[in-house]
């Protein structure tokens, strides 16, 4: 299942969306481009949860992100406290997926046992170029975002691999 909702840019106001044929279109050539056995995930025991979506890659990917985020943590019971960071971490790995890597971008997560999330965002590697919105403002306007994964989460880190790189973090329960 893949939830792409339409969305208004809050810097240009100019207002984004697919068409459920665009879609299937857009489903199809992610589940091409990255075969879900292909996606590094963390090791599953009984009792834990997975999901996996991917997403378009297009400014709106983040905004999407979170609200997917938000269902599935609350499917899951998580905390307020531990939803809100992990939200903050999803919007921060995608929207650098989005401005710095190509496509495709696949978000993942996962609760273990000890009720710890597990975050990853899966993208095609190294973009040749950065992104519209970092290519458009000052150095001092972004970079910020990777300092706020490290201080949200108890472990975090890169993984390249044959369908591009992994960027997880994990977050403790609270």
């Amino acid at each position: 299942m893949i939830i792409v909702l339409a969305t208004t840019d809050s810097l240009t106001g100019q207002s984004y969306g697919l068409l459920a044929a665009e879609q299937d279109d857009m489903a199809a050539s992610v589940q091409a481009q990255t075969p879900k056995d292909r996606i590094p995930q963390p090791r599953a025991e009984v009792g834990e949860s997975s999901s996996v979506w991917p997403l378009v890659h297009r400014p709106e990917a983040a905004g999407a992100a979170r609200r997917v985020t938000r269902q599935v943590l609350a499917d899951w019971h998580v905390s307020d406290n531990t939803t809100e960071a992990v939200i903050l971490v999803v919007s921060e790995l995608v929207t650098n997926a989005v401005e710095h890597a190509t496509a495709p971008v696949v978000l993942q997560l996962h609760q273990d046992t000890a009720l710890r999330v597990w975050v990853g965002v899966t993208d095609g590697g190294p973009a040749a170029r950065d992104g519209q919105w970092t290519s458009s403002c000052e150095a001092d306007e972004h970079g910020r975002g990777l300092s706020l994964v490290k201080a949200l989460t108890d472990a975090h880190g890169t993984r390249s691999h044959q369908a591009g790189t992994t960027h997880w973090a994990r977050l403790p329960a609270s």
